[in-house]
């Protein structure tokens, strides 16, 4: 059996281009080299924003990009 490849990192330079209002936790935790529970912990926390869609949790994009002062104006 062989070895999974570890997931293409997903920078914040990514994040900034897509055209999708919200980031799954995958995506965030990806984007900043941080496991998924890091990133559960933040939006139980409050300090990640997030809105849950039925059972879907997401995080919206540009505030995401704000935090880290990455947001297009």
């Amino acid at each position: 059996m062989g070895a999974t490849s570890p997931a293409p990192v997903l920078g914040i330079e990514d994040i900034a281009a897509m055209d999708t209002f919200g980031l799954t936790r995958t995506d965030a935790a990806r984007a900043l080299g941080v496991d998924v529970r890091t990133i559960s912990r933040g939006i139980e926390d409050g300090s990640l924003p997030s809105v849950r869609i039925g059972r879907r949790v997401l995080i919206p994009r540009l505030p995401f990009l704000a935090l880290f002062g990455a947001a297009n104006d």
